[in-house]
């Protein structure tokens, strides 16, 4: 690389050879073993997005598939690749951390519009080609906007089951967490998850539809409902999980041996019997989904948080559609008992915040104090309070 102007820290394709700032990533040899993969599934273009398969907002290092192809680390984003071409769209926040982390492999698209996607992909795939994604990464909505920038394209927008950057990481992908899902004390839920799930069934009973069987895909709605936690990604104390809850059974889809000794028994403690948890392995829920489906039944599920994937294996007239779940609809409405444990997270950390100013006011004038050192002081302080599992994100810190 070529040495920079004075200050410039982001990527200039234009000279040659280009300027790559040290931030950058060098894509190349993954873009090609992509392309070669693309090329065996007969696939003219591939979407990555920057989700997990719960639609959650913070992801794991496991499912940071476009922060590894691209380089590009921001939390929204979507790439695509054809066999000579590759594009990331973003919005404003990121566009300088884009230019700072991409190589000139890359061209970056400055909107997060799928029309302005849908456009892009029309050019660089010629008529016939198949345009794939994931569908267990992306959302019913979503699905559904990409289908129709395509429609009538004379191009097929083909799901595939096998996701094929997950292939072209190989054995470097980190793996899931093994860590602990341990069981919430009951003086700070209010309610046993025993309450919680007799509260579902009794909206299930008064739904005019009589939906049979409730399906739960975002992590913090099976978290809620069992009273469990665990630290699969940074900053949300969730786990990997799915719950089929039906008027009779309860299936819930998750690495058993994770479980600690207390969740398991407090999860068994009803068997045999409806409120027995029948635990199942969480790679299972599709299968399990599809068996279920095929008799007369009704599912009522959430579109915010349920992939395209496993809403396609639900035949659409046993299906009953809301925004959210009946879970995420309980969920929202605290009981007095956790409107006290709020009240009380919150005075807790408003003491921490507090030694915090005091500190900066005494340490501030001494000319030692950055941002950065700022950040860890204050989740020093907060750690240190009772009760503490950490911040709930990455501390923003700026002065001036």
């Amino acid at each position: 690389p070529q040495a920079p102007s004075t200050g410039n820290d982001i990527r200039d394709c234009s000279l040659d050879p280009p300027y790559l700032p040290p931030t950058a990533t060098d894509t190349t040899a993954r873009l090609a073993t992509l392309r070669d993969i693309m090329q065996a599934h007969g696939v003219g273009a591939y979407i990555v997005p920057s989700t997990d398969a719960h639609m959650s907002e913070y992801i794991s290092e496991q499912d940071a598939r476009l922060g590894w192809l691209t380089g590009f680390t921001g939390s929204a984003g979507t790439a695509v690749v054809t066999q000579d071409k590759a594009a990331l769209w973003t919005d404003s926040r990121y566009w300088t951390q884009a230019e700072r982390e991409l190589d000139c492999n890359w061209e970056l698209q400055r909107t997060t519009s799928i029309e302005s996607i849908g456009t892009w992909i029309l050019k660089a795939v010629p008529a016939e080609g198949n345009i794939s994604l994931d569908p267990f990464l992306f959302s019913i909505d979503t699905w559904n906007s990409y289908s129709q920038a395509l429609h009538g394209s004379r191009r097929t927008l083909l799901p595939l089951e096998t996701n094929l950057v997950d292939q072209a990481w190989g054995d470097q992908r980190p793996l899931p967490s093994s860590s602990e899902i341990y069981s919430l004390p009951e003086e700070f839920t209010g309610s046993s998850w025993q309450e919680k799930v007799a509260g579902i069934r009794q909206r299930m009973e008064h739904h005019m539809r009589h939906p049979t069987a409730v399906l739960l895909s975002g992590l913090e709605e099976t978290a809620w409902l069992f009273n469990l936690r665990g630290d699969d990604i940074p900053y949300n104390p969730v786990f990997y999980s799915y719950t089929l809850l039906t008027n009779t059974t309860i299936s819930l889809f998750v690495e058993e041996s994770r479980l600690s000794r207390e969740a398991r028994e407090s999860l068994r403690s009803g068997c045999p019997g409806p409120l027995c948890v029948e635990l199942r392995e969480y790679g299972q829920v599709s299968a399990q989904l599809r068996r279920y489906t095929q008799d007369n039944v009704t599912v009522w599920l959430g579109t915010e948080y349920t992939t395209y994937g496993l809403y396609s294996i639900i035949p659409q007239e046993k299906l009953l559609e809301e925004n959210y779940s009946p879970v995420m609809m309980a969920k929202a409405v605290k009981n007095a008992h956790e409107q006290e444990m709020l009240q009380a997270a919150h005075v807790r950390d408003a003491v921490a915040v507090i030694q915090y100013l005091l500190w900066l006011e005494k340490t501030v004038p001494k000319g030692q104090v950055d941002e950065f050192l700022g950040a860890q002081h204050i989740d020093a302080l907060r750690w240190a309070q009772e009760h503490s599992r950490g911040p709930s994100f990455q501390s923003i810190s700026a002065s001036g």
